[in-house]
């Protein structure tokens, strides 16, 4: 990139700065899962314990998780998803679906059911009209976009 060009500016650069981690989502996946503990999140990631620390206090400083103390001698600490934090599993279910769909269409490693009882399917859908949001999304100009873009 040229040194006199100006990254467009973008929410998805914003969150990748905090969550664009392969540890920090899975961390967060396996809060999504109900695994609170500090070892439970480390054996199901694959994290070493460094990483998976300083990924842990990135997403509290950010206010994605909360610590709870479980245990005073020695302290110890349970995390729990903040509301923000539980809006990230609508993320998490789309990275999963476009894996299923590109990398393991033949066997996806999880599946989950909805409420329904069917195959959990997530699609992204026009909050105004109710449509799927896959075609026609597009960037008007104005602030902060280059001319408009249709994705």
């Amino acid at each position: 990139m040229p040194k006199d060009a100006d990254p467009r500016p973008c929410s998805i650069a914003d969150t990748l700065e905090i969550i664009g981690e392969r540890w920090t989502l899975l961390a967060v996946r396996e809060l999504l899962h109900g695994v609170r503990r500090f070892d439970g999140i480390a054996r199901n990631t694959g994290a070493s314990r460094d990483i998976l620390t300083n990924r842990l206090r990135k997403l509290e400083t950010a206010g994605i998780l909360r610590r709870e103390r479980y245990s005073d001698h020695p302290p110890r600490f349970e995390y729990h998803l903040t509301p923000a934090g539980r809006e990230l599993g609508d993320v998490l279910l789309m990275l999963m679906k476009w894996g299923d769909r590109h990398l393991n269409p033949d066997d996806p490693p999880m599946r989950f059911h909805h409420s329904c009882g069917e195959v959990l399917s997530p699609v992204v859908v026009c909050g105004h009209c109710g449509r799927e949001a896959r075609h026609g999304i597009h960037t008007p100009e104005g602030r902060g976009t280059r001319p408009s873009s249709t994705i």
